[in-house]
């Protein structure tokens, strides 16, 4: 009787399948019987990116503690490899990558988004009223219509919904519905009444309460002026909490991740996400930055498990380009009467950076203006840091041009999301001018200079798709395939480039390079599998793709045939 791998040899020959490449494994020393890996799960009979360079290979052995021992071709399998009790995974002439991480991503908005009323894709501020009016006809008079996930980009009103549009469907209740980046909202009036917010009304510090002519609220809420109206909202139970955190883990496995760095964190979720893991209800790895109370958690590395990592602090610079809230070097070009927020001063983030080299805690600072960026930069290279310090800046989404180079030379990262580019780009121009182009969402150049470039998606901001974020990476084109002035084509990236910002490069950044990022012995059996050939097919196919499969650990959480 045929092995199971003399079976395969002889369906993949029928297949044509292309050759592999010499790998690590077969340069090794002549295995001999008593010197073979033993395998628990073998993965074959498809194409296998393994992340090196443009390294193929048909199959890969695991352990039993889901540590990869070997790769190559099936040909050299039996000789090489104890596949005795071995389980075999068929890939189907389909192709397998190293874990594709979101290196920048709101695990429980992700799950809320899942769980709630969710107004991503909504085309106009009529659509948004009509949907509104529509949820609030099964619910009682006296309920809080709460929304995420609207961006007025391309509505063509050209605008952002008002407290006047929300009134005329919904008369005197309150509506609170957020805008996609998380750093706006709109409220109806009788919000804005429940929560004070009135002529008299002063701007907080990092906040802005927009105004008509006439000096009444608007209704939208930029950054620190919405803490108010969000305080209007029930905080969610535990059970809400836990909810949303598994639900928007399955979401993420389905999708083909197989990891999250995860922003923005309340300690007290750190012990909920262990509990779920311990029960086998998060099937990605997690790597946690918490919001800026939670650094006694990251110091002492509370609440971790073997696929949670708790190390990590996310601070605020600035908010968001499209409420224009990204804190800029010059006033924003189609509003001169303001050049953004900041959210911490050049002092606070100094007293911020001693605690986290002190405490070995990471830092991930989210900046998107260019006075932002540089402040980060200012900074840092003012204190003189020593140690491995991967530092990160979250989205470096527009730098000036002379502080490209910094972000490598200092040996920051630059946390970015390629759909970002794909999204912003349809209003950026407006706001920024076309000069300031030349340093937004400049991947290329960030590379080019030598930085370590990790990749995410931002959702629930954008869809959270690898999908989406690879092509967006290689393409530099929005999903209808269409591109405009100032998109800056030259820093689209390489295929290989983009798939390393998701696996080799997000491994770095969370310290796991060891561990993660590429498909080779020694390393944990985390891969993504997908049906289509990322590497090769024409742009447009990507998103045409789909996930078949998540593995993790060596164990597949995840999988289309289930």
């Amino acid at each position: 009787m045929l092995r199971p791998a003399a079976i395969l040899s002889a369906l993949l020959l029928a297949a044509c399948a292309q050759p592999s490449p010499t790998t690590p494994a077969a340069e090794a020393p002549e295995p001999t019987e008593a010197n073979r890996p033993s395998a628990a799960r073998i993965f074959s009979s498809g194409t296998i990116y393994t992340g090196i360079v443009s390294e193929t290979v048909d199959t890969v052995a695991v352990d039993s503690d889901g540590r990869i021992v070997w790769t190559g071709s099936v040909d050299n399998l039996d000789a090489e490899v104890d596949t005795e009790n071995a389980e075999f995974v068929w890939l189907n002439n389909q192709f397998m990558y190293p874990g594709f991480t979101d290196s920048h991503a709101h695990l429980i908005g992700i799950g809320q988004r899942e769980l709630s009323l969710d107004l991503a894709g909504t085309a106009s501020v009529d659509e948004l009223v009509t949907r509104i009016e529509a949820e609030a006809e099964g619910l009682s008079d006296d309920a809080i219509i709460v929304g995420r996930g609207w961006i007025e980009t391309g509505w063509p009103e050209g605008r952002m919904p008002t407290a006047a549009d929300l009134d005329a469907v919904v008369g005197d209740r309150i509506v609170i519905l957020g805008r996609a980046d998380g750093h706006a909202l709109v409220a109806s009036s009788a919000a804005l009444r429940a929560a004070g917010i009135d002529y008299d009304t002063p701007d907080v510090e990092g906040g802005k309460i927009e105004r008509d002519a006439d000096g009444k609220a608007t209704g939208i809420l930029i950054d620190n002026a919405m803490t108010p109206v969000w305080g209007l909202v029930a905080a969610p139970t535990e059970e809400d909490v836990r909810r949303a955190y598994a639900e928007g883990a399955n979401v993420y496995a389905e999708r083909g991740w197989t990891g999250l760095h995860n922003m923005s964190v309340p300690p007290a979720h750190a012990e909920v996400m262990a509990g779920l893991d311990e029960r086998g209800e998060l099937p990605v790895r997690i790597y946690n930055a918490f919001s800026e109370d939670g650094f006694e958690i990251a110091e002492a590395h509370a609440f971790e498990t073997d696929t949670i990592t708790n190390r990590a602090v996310k601070l605020y610079m600035d908010g968001a380009l499209g409420s224009r809230g990204a804190l800029l070097i010059e006033p924003y070009s189609d509003r001169p009467d303001t050049s953004g927020l900041s959210l911490l001063d050049p002092e606070g983030l100094e007293v911020l950076m001693r605690r986290a080299e002190g405490g070995d805690v990471q830092l991930a600072i989210h900046a998107i203006g260019d006075l932002a960026n540089r402040r980060i930069l200012d900074v840092y290279e003012e204190l003189a840091l020593d140690g491995d310090l991967r530092w990160r800046i979250e989205h470096t989404q527009i730098v000036h041009p002379d502080d490209i180079a910094r972000i490598p030379g200092l040996g920051l990262i630059a946390s970015m999301q390629p759909s970002h580019a794909i999204g912003d780009l349809k209003f950026a121009p407006a706001r920024l001018g076309a000069d300031r182009l030349e340093g937004a969402y400049a991947w290329q150049d960030l590379l080019d200079a030598g930085a370590v470039i990790a990749g995410g998606s931002d959702a629930p901001v954008e869809v959270g798709s690898p999908l989406i974020e690879f092509y967006a990476a290689v393409a530099r084109k929005d999903l209808d395939g269409n591109s405009g002035t100032g998109w800056h084509p030259e820093q689209a990236l390489s295929r290989q480039d983009a798939l390393a910002l998701f696996t080799s490069a997000a491994a770095y950044a969370a310290f796991m390079e060891d561990d993660l990022g590429t498909i080779e012995p020694g390393k944990i059996a985390d891969f993504s599998v997908f049906d289509r050939d990322l590497m090769s097919v024409p742009e447009a196919e990507i998103l045409e793709a789909n996930a078949v499969m998540t593995v993790l650990n060596g164990e597949i959480v995840w999988s289309a045939a289930e």
